[in-house]
Order: C-alpha cells, then structure tokens, then sequence
C-alpha cells in the first residue's frame, strides 16, 4: 500500500508541467539520437548534462533518464531500416529486422519493437519499485568504513565493464582515479596536482570531461571513418502486428524483459547483454532456429524488450547503493553530484521526489515513446538522410558552448577539446574511456570514506575487515579482481608457451 502511495506522490511530482516538458523534452531526443547512428545515449547525456544545471534537479534527472531510455526505443528504427545499429544494444535486432525489411514487412517490425519496448520498460518499473526501497533501507546501515569498500566494489566490477583487455581497463580506471585527485584535498584544502595551472585547481570538471571523450571523440571519429547509410525506399505500412505476429511475439517479450531486467542491474550486463542473451535464449527456445537471421519477428521482439528492462534494472543499485551499474549511470551519478544530492540509501528518504518522481515520469515517458515512435516514423527516416559533415559541426559548436556556459570559464573549454583528442586516441588504439569516467566519478567518494572512516578508527585500517558488511564487500571485490584477472594471466601464458 506505502508503494501505490508513493507512486501516486511521485506521479504528482512527474506531471507538473516544468517535469512533464522536462520528460518529453528527453524521451524526444533519445529517439532522435536512438535514430541517428554513431553518437548513442552517453554522447547525447554528455552533451546535454550543462543544459540540466538551469533548471531543478528533478526536471534535470528526468530528462536525462528520458534520454537513456529513449534512445533504445530510438536505435530500432535505424538497425530495422538501415541496418546500422543507432545505439550500440540495438546491433542484435538488425540480424532480423533488417530482414523483415527487405521483404515488405518493416511496419509489424517497427510495431512489434515499439509494443515490446512498452511493455518491458513497464515491467522494469515495477521491478525498480520493489527492489529499490528495501535495498536502500538495507544500506541505511552504511558507515564510512562500508562506503569505502562498496566503493572498491564498485571499481572492481570494471572487469565486467570492460568489453576488450581487463589490464587495460583497470590501467584506465587508475587514470580516472588520478584525475579525480586533481585540485583541493578535501581535508587540508591543499592543492595538488595542478602543475602550476589555475584553472586546475578546483579540479577537473566532469562536463568538459565527458563531452570531450565522449561528444567531441565520437565526431571525430566519424568524421575520420564515415558509414555509408542506405535507408531501404520501402513504403512502411501495417504498423500494428497481426494476430499471428502477437502469438509469435508474446513470450520473448516476457522473457526478453526478466532477462534484461536482472542483467541490467548487474553491473557491466546492461542493455548490450540483454539484448545478445535474449536472442540466443530466443533461438534456443524456437521450433524453428533456421529461421533467425531470415526475418523472424521473435529475433525483434526479444532483444527489443531486453535491452528497454535492462535501462530500468540500471537504476536499481544507482538509487538504492549510489553505485553506477554502467557508463550512462555514472553520468546520472555525477549529474545528481553536481546538484548537491548524495546517491545513495539515504537519498530515497531524504529526497523522495526525485526518486519517486523519477520513476513515475519512466511511466509516463514509456506512453510518451509509444505515441512518439509509430507516428513520426517517417519523420525519423527523413532524419536518417541528414549528411554527417551537417550534423557534426553542430554537434561540436554544442559542446563548445555547453563547456563554456557551466563556469563561464574558457579553460573548460580547452579540457573539454583536449579531453577530446585523448578521448580519440583512446578509440585508435583500443582503450575503453568508460572506465576511466566511472573512476572518476567514484573516486572523491572512495577517497572521502577513506579519509572519514581512517579518523574515527584513530588511523586503524583493521576497522575495514573488522566490519562484516565492509569485509564481505571488500571480499567479494578480491573475487571479481580475481576472477577478471586470472583469465588474462592464463591467457598470455598460453600465448607465450606456444611461441616458445
């Protein structure tokens, strides 16, 4: 009963206008950066988190979760029409969608994927209501001793972050941690690490950061490996699935969802997984397997559904642990820094509005999406033509002015293009930037509760493992360095024994 009571509080906070615009304004431009392909969600969130600093900090969260969410509704479009995945979990539904395309049956396609995104995003929220709260009061427990070593847990699940070498994403990780080490120490107010600049001092901002690793590298590296696009000339009709599309569709919706719903809260499954372990449990499940990769609607309706639950898991350990299961996560972890709100336990009983006007306004923006995508899917096609040396150059004169508007401090500027050519020197040569802002983000926490829990223990470091719930975290983080770790050793000397 407390759960429909304060769904209903939340959907009063959701529906004020300033937050229903806010919704609609970021469930519009995910689908937008869902459609187009090359920039994805943590380009666009990147981009667009200095605009979230004008307004509340409940508008802001709303829109960019409506982002998130909204480009996985987006990115279907493109991989079913152009074959070209728009958002990196949607390369799974081009294998059939595009398919499906090719032989006039674009429209139950787009239909299915659209119906399947409602209802799993619908289910995600329910899980998120149930799970989130009892979590948070778990945690309520939490001293600074335990906050450090979720913390370290939090770092340690980089092995799973990592989609290449785990040595490299660690090796990132501990460039974020530097960096995050850069300006004031938080107990003496010393500065450090500045190398004599002044607009180091107060430290590295994560806006210019993120938008140039993200923002700026990802318009440099299309404009130095543009994709050709073809967008399949087929006149799309019959949006709505028939009766058989439905009794096709109808079980790996509902399976697609609980799996994507429990891989997205783990940390490193997200939408990606989802959509990749659907479809292989689709393929299992199916009396015809031949058919997959041929145009079979199961092949959408699955991953489709996934990777839309898999948005709605992420957001589970954000709000109920204050640690981010994946790279857009950090992002909503920093965006809520930044408005002077702890993530956290405590910031579900300290703050109820943004979360539970948060989780309301996923209700609405999942309406919001269903009506937005059959409609204006025209609309999304005619986008899909738009030429990249247009786009591109707007894209990059939007993170110019977004860094500079923050602080209106030019040297964000200059970290921002800088961050940008590291952020495309990471790509040519196979490092992964996600990581590295992950660390970022965690490490003034990390260092904080370090710092705390040090002083009241009298400098006695025995109070993190004489602590159960900080040594079972700290444990369970030597098991995942572990388990990443081992594979690798093996591996190289694999390797070395065979050229031996």
């Amino acid at each position: 009963m407390n759960i429909l009571h304060d769904l209903f509080y939340g959907f009063g906070v959701a529906l004020q206008p300033v937050n229903a615009l806010a919704c609609f304004v970021g469930v519009l431009i995910g689908t937008l950066i869902g459609v187009l392909p090359g920039i994805g969600p943590v380009g666009a969130m990147s981009i667009l988190l200095p605009v979230t600093f004008g307004i509340s900090p409940i508008a802001g969260i709303i829109m960019l979760a409506g982002i998130y969410y909204g480009a996985m509704y987006g990115g279907s479009t493109t991989s079913i029409l152009v074959n070209i995945p728009g958002e990196a979990a949607s390369v799974v539904t081009c294998l059939d969608g595009y398919q499906m395309a090719r032989q006039g049956r674009a429209g139950p396609a787009l239909g299915i994927a659209a119906f399947g995104s409602f209802f799993a995003g619908t289910l995600g929220l329910v899980g998120l209501m149930l799970l989130a709260n009892p979590l948070a009061k778990f945690a309520v427990k939490f001293g600074p001793a335990e906050y450090f070593s979720l913390m370290c847990l939090g770092l340690s699940l980089l092995t799973y972050l990592t989609q290449g070498s785990v040595v490299r994403g660690l090796a990132m990780a501990g460039a974020g941690l530097f960096l995050s080490l850069i300006g004031q120490d938080i107990v003496t107010g010393k500065v450090r690490f500045a190398f004599g600049l002044f607009g180091l001092q107060d430290g590295v901002g994560l806006v210019p950061l993120v938008m140039g690793l993200f923002g700026i590298a990802e318009v440099l590296s299309n404009l130095a490996h543009p994709e050709e696009r073809t967008v399949l000339e087929t006149k799309i009709r019959h949006l709505l699935p028939d009766r058989d599309d439905w009794r096709k569709s109808a079980k790996p919706i509902v399976r697609g969802s609980l799996v994507g719903f429990f891989l997205g809260i783990l940390p490193g499954g997200g939408a990606v997984i989802s959509s990749f372990v659907s479809y292989a449990l689709e393929k299992r499940f199916s009396r015809h397997p031949e058919q997959f990769g041929k145009g079979a609607i199961e092949g959408v309706a699955g991953p489709e559904a996934a990777n839309n639950s898999a948005t709605s898991g992420a957001f589970i350990p954000l709000f109920s642990l204050g640690i981010p299961a994946n790279v857009v996560m950090a992002l909503l972890l920093g965006a809520l820094m930044i408005h002077g709100l702890r993530p956290g336990p405590l910031l579900i009983m300290e703050h109820p509005e943004i979360f539970w006007g948060t989780v309301a306004s996923m209700y609405v923006g999942n309406v919001m999406l269903l009506i937005l995508n059959l409609p204006l899917i025209g609309m999304w096609v005619k986008v899909l033509k738009i030429p990249y040396p247009i786009l591109f150059p707007l894209i990059f004169l939007f993170c110019l002015i977004g860094a500079y508007t923050i602080s209106g401090n030019v040297f964000d500027i200059y970290v921002m293009i800088v961050f940008g050519g590291i952020g495309y020197g990471l790509r040519k040569i196979k490092y992964e930037p996600a990581p590295l802002v992950l660390a970022f983000v965690l490490g003034p926490m990390l260092e904080q509760n370090l710092r705390q829990a040090l002083i009241l223990s009298d400098g006695n470091p025995a109070v993190f493992v004489t602590r159960p719930i900080s040594a079972a975290c700290l444990l369970i983080s030597f098991f995942l360095l572990i388990s990443g770790v081992v594979p690798y050793i093996q591996k190289r000397r694999r390797l070395l024994e065979e050229g031996a």
